[in-house]
C-alpha cells in the first residue's frame, strides 16, 4: 500500500509538471534540433565566409581595424578574428546595454584577410537561426523574462526525468519485458502504443536528456552554474573579468600593440584554427587575445591578456585563461557548450544530439495524449 501511495504521488507530480512545462520543453527541443547544424548550413549558404587562399601574408589587425571602423564608425569594435588561410577574417562589433536594449547591436564585418575587401556586413541579431536561438534561449520573450521561463522549464524537465524513471521502474520481471522494447501484438490499441512510446522512449533518452538539461541550466541560473562547478571541484570564478592596464609615466607607449600581440599569438600557436585579438575598450583595459586549437569546438581555446602599455602578460582568476592552467573541473565547465550541442564528438555528435532532441520533443506530445486519453476514454 505504501508503494502504491508513493507511486501515485510521483505520478501526480510527473503529470502536473508535464502539463505545466510540456509546451515549453517541446519548443526548446525543436529549436535545438533546428539549430544543430547551423554552422554547417551557413558555411554552405553564406559564401562570403570563405576566400581563395593566397601566397601572401594577412593584413595586420591594425589595418583591418581601420577598414572596419570606417564602415561602422558609430559602433564599438570588440575583436578582430582570423579564421585561417581559406576563410574570411571577422571584425566583430558588439554592445550590450542592460538599461536600453535599443542600444544593443551585434555586427560582423567579413573581410578578405589578404586584401581588406569587405565581403559582407552581417547583422547577427537577425535571420532564421537567430530567430531559432531566441526561441531556444528566451522563448521569443524579453530576455530577462524569457531566460527565467526557459531555465525554470528546464529545471522542471530535470525533475520530470527523475520522476519518470521512478514511474518507469518495473515492479517485476514480467513487467520489465514491456519496459525495454516495443512488444506489440496484432490488434493492440493505439492508446497502449502511445503509452509504450512515452515510457520506452523516455527511458532510452533519459541519460542524454539529463546532460542536455544540466548543461542548459548552467546558462539558465547562475546559482546552478556555481553549485554544479563547486560540486565537481571547481575553485575559480565563473565571471569574466578584464585585467586592468595601468599606465606608468616612466613607460613609453608601445606602437601598434594590437599587431604585436597578434605576432606573439601567431608564434605561440602556429597550428591554431583561429586567432582573435581584442582592441582595448578603455584606457585601463587589457588587450585580450585567444587562440582556438580545435576546429568545431570551443573548450580548447587559450585565453590570454596583455597590458596595453607594456604588453606584460597578466594572469586571471577566472576559468577563461590558459588551457594548461585549467583543472579537470575547469575543462568540464568550459566544455559546456560543446557538450550541449554534441560538437564535443564532432559531426556524429551533432547528428546524435539532433536525433535525441527530436525524441525529447516527442515526450510532451505522447505524455499529453496519455493524459487526454484518460480524461476522454470514449474519444481514444
Amino acid at each position: 500500500m505504501k508503494k502504491v501511495g508513493f507511486k501515485k504521488i510521483i505520478r501526480n507530480i510527473h503529470l502536473w509538471l508535464g502539463l505545466a512545462s510540456g509546451s515549453i520543453v517541446f519548443i526548446i527541443a525543436i529549436t535545438g534540433c533546428l539549430y544543430a547544424f547551423q554552422e554547417e548550413i551557413q558555411n554552405i549558404t553564406e559564401t562570403y565566409r570563405f576566400v581563395e587562399k593566397q601566397n601572401k601574408a594577412f593584413l595586420l589587425p591594425s589595418e583591418l581595424e581601420k577598414i572596419a571602423r570606417a564602415e561602422l564608425p558609430q559602433e564599438s569594435l570588440h575583436a578582430i578574428k582570423y579564421n585561417g588561410q581559406s576563410q574570411s577574417a571577422e571584425a566583430i562589433f558588439f554592445s550590450h546595454d542592460d538599461q536600453n536594449k535599443q542600444n544593443d547591436y551585434y555586427h560582423i564585418i567579413y573581410l578578405n584577410p589578404y586584401t581588406g575587401e569587405i565581403l559582407e556586413v552581417a547583422d547577427m541579431y537577425s535571420g532564421f537561426f537567430r530567430w531559432v536561438l531566441d526561441g531556444h534561449f528566451y522563448l521569443w520573450l524579453p530576455h530577462e523574462i524569457g531566460q527565467t521561463v526557459i531555465a525554470s522549464a528546464t529545471l522542471i524537465f530535470l525533475l520530470m526525468l527523475i520522476t519518470g524513471l521512478i514511474l518507469w521502474y518495473p515492479k517485476n520481471k514480467k513487467a520489465a519485458k514491456q519496459r525495454f522494447w516495443f512488444r506489440w501484438k496484432d490488434g493492440i490499441k493505439w492508446k497502449r502504443k502511445n503509452y509504450d512510446l512515452h515510457n520506452i522512449t523516455g527511458f532510452y533518452v533519459m541519460a542524454i536528456a539529463l546532460i542536455f538539461a544540466i548543461t542548459g541550466l548552467v546558462w539558465g541560473f547562475p546559482w546552478f552554474a556555481y553549485s554544479y562547478y563547486t560540486l565537481i571541484g571547481g575553485e575559480k570564478s565563473l565571471v569574466y573579468e578584464d585585467p586592468i592596464s595601468q599606465k606608468e609615466i616612466s613607460v613609453s607607449d608601445i606602437k601598434k600593440p594590437l599587431d604585436k600581440v597578434w605576432f606573439m599569438m601567431q608564434k605561440d600557436y602556429p597550428d591554431a584554427q583561429s586567432i582573435e585579438v581584442h582592441p582595448p575598450e578603455t584606457d585601463s583595459s587589457s588587450i585580450a587575445a585567444n587562440a582556438n586549437l580545435d576546429k568545431g569546438t570551443y573548450w580548447k581555446t587559450d585565453y590570454r591578456y596583455f597590458d596595453q602599455y607594456t604588453l606584460k602578460e597578466k594572469e586571471v582568476k577566472h576559468i577563461y585563461g590558459k588551457l594548461a592552467n585549467a583543472t579537470a573541473s575547469d575543462k568540464l565547465i568550459r566544455m559546456n557548450y560543446d557538450i550541449h550541442t554534441g560538437a564535443i564528438l564532432g559531426l556524429p555528435g551533432k547528428v546524435f544530439a539532433f536525433l535525441i532532441s527530436l525524441l525529447i520533443a516527442s515526450l510532451p506530445v505522447t505524455g499529453f495524449l496519455i493524459w487526454y486519453g484518460k480524461r476522454n476514454k470514449s474519444g481514444v
